[in-house]
C-alpha cells in the first residue's frame, strides 16, 4: 500500500500546478541560513508564517502605537491591527495574481516586528538618540530583520527562508523586494496605513473629512474601504501579466496625494508637534539611563559583537507603549504615595 502524501508535498504540487510563472515557489526557496529537515505538513514559507505570529516581538505588536501615542479609545489602530491589515491586502492581491499567497502572508506579518514604540515619531526619536551617540540611525525595516536574525528565540534568531528576509528588509527603503510577493506587501503596507491612518485621524477629531485632498477622494472614494478596494483593484489591473507589481499612474497618484495630507497634517502635524517632545524626551532619557547602566539591560540583548548603544536601541525599540511610559515613571518621576 503506497504511503499517504504528505500535506507539504500536496501543497508544493499545488503551487506548481496552479501558480503562475513569476511565483515564488515554496520547492524552489534559496533556503535558510541554518539548514532544517522539512515539515511533513507545511512547506517553508507556511512554517515561517507560524514562526513570526508564535514570537514574542508579534505579541509585543498589540501594545504599540500606529499614529496616536497609548491611545485610550478601544477602535484606533495599533501595530498589530496594521500588521493584520497589511497581511489581509496582500493576501488577496496575491491570490488574484496567483502568486504565492503564504509567501506575501510571511512578510506581511513580519514586515514591522522592530518598529519603535510610539510609532512615526518614536522612530524618528530613537535614532536621533543613536545617532547622537553612535554615528547612525535607526530603521525599523532593518530592525525587524535583526529580531528575526539574531534577537528572537534566546538569540537564535527564527531561521527564515531568504525570500521572507529579504521581504521584510525591502517593505520599505530604496531597494525592492526580489519576488513579487515582496513587492506586494511593500504597497499593501503603504495602502493599508494611509487609509486607516486617515480613518484614525478623523475618528480623533485630528482631521476633519472636508480637509481631505478632493481630487484624491474623488478618485478613490469617501471611506476607508472603498479608497482601499480601489487601489487594491487598480493594482492587480495594472500588474496582470506584467511580470512586475504596479499600479495605475492615476491611482498612484492619489495614494501620494493622501500620504502627503498626512505627513504635513497628522504624522508631523497636530498630532504630531503635540506629541513629538514629550516622546523625544522620553526615549532620549531612557537611552541615556540604559547607556550609562548597561548592566541593567535583560540578557536577550546581549548578541555577540555589539556594542551597548546597539544593545540599548535593541531594548527601546522592544518595549510597547505603557512598557516605556512605565519605565520611564519608575526611573525619573517621583513615586506616587498610596
Amino acid at each position: 500500500m503506497a504511503p499517504h502524501p504528505t500535506s507539504a508535498s500536496i501543497t508544493s504540487r499545488w503551487e506548481d500546478e496552479n501558480l503562475s510563472e513569476g511565483a515564488a515557489r515554496s520547492s524552489e526557496s534559496r533556503g535558510r541560513a541554518r539548514p532544517e529537515a522539512e515539515c511533513s505538513l507545511r512547506t517553508c514559507y507556511q512554517r515561517d508564517r507560524d514562526r513570526i505570529v508564535h514570537s514574542k516581538s508579534f505579541r509585543r505588536l498589540k501594545h504599540k502605537t500606529q499614529v496616536f501615542v497609548a491611545p485610550e479609545g478601544d477602535h484606533y489602530r495599533t501595530r498589530l491591527t496594521h500588521t493584520l491589515e497589511v497581511s489581509g491586502i496582500s493576501r488577496t492581491i496575491a491570490r488574484a495574481l496567483r502568486l504565492n499567497e503564504d509567501l506575501a502572508e510571511a512578510i506581511s506579518l513580519g514586515h514591522d516586528l522592530g518598529h519603535t514604540p510610539f510609532g512615526h515619531i518614536g522612530e524618528e526619536a530613537l535614532s536621533q538618540a543613536l545617532t547622537a551617540r553612535a554615528g547612525r540611525g535607526f530603521e525599523h525595516n532593518r530592525q525587524s530583520l535583526r529580531v528575526v536574525q539574531r534577537l528572537e528565540n534566546d538569540g537564535q534568531g527564527l531561521n527564515l527562508c531568504q525570500e521572507v528576509e529579504d521581504g521584510i528588509l525591502n517593505h520599505t527603503g530604496e531597494r525592492q523586494p526580489v519576488t513579487l510577493e515582496g513587492r506586494i506587501v511593500r504597497i499593501s503596507d503603504r495602502i493599508a496605513y494611509i487609509n486607516h491612518d486617515i480613518d484614525d485621524a478623523l475618528r480623533a477629531g485630528i482631521i476633519r473629512h472636508d480637509d481631505l485632498p478632493g481630487e484624491a477622494i474623488r478618485l478613490l472614494g469617501d471611506s476607508c474601504s472603498r479608497r482601499i478596494d480601489a487601489l487594491v483593484h487598480d493594482l492587480v489591473e495594472a500588474s496582470w501579466n506584467q511580470g512586475d507589481i504596479l499600479q495605475g499612474e492615476v491611482m498612484a497618484g492619489a495614494m501620494e496625494q493622501l500620504r502627503d495630507f498626512l505627513f504635513k497634517n497628522v504624522y508631523v502635524g497636530s498630532v504630531g508637534n503635540r506629541e513629538y517632545r514629550r516622546v523625544s524626551l522620553l526615549v532620549e532619557k531612557l537611552f541615556g539611563y540604559y547607556l550609562e547602566n548597561s548592566e541593567l539591560l535583560p540578557g536577550w540583548t546581549s548578541v555577540s559583537g555589539d556594542d551597548a548603544a546597539t544593545r540599548v536601541a535593541d531594548y527601546i525599540a522592544g518595549m510597547t507603549d505603557r512598557f516605556a511610559i512605565k519605565n520611564f515613571k519608575e526611573l525619573f518621576l517621583p513615586r506616587e504615595w498610596a
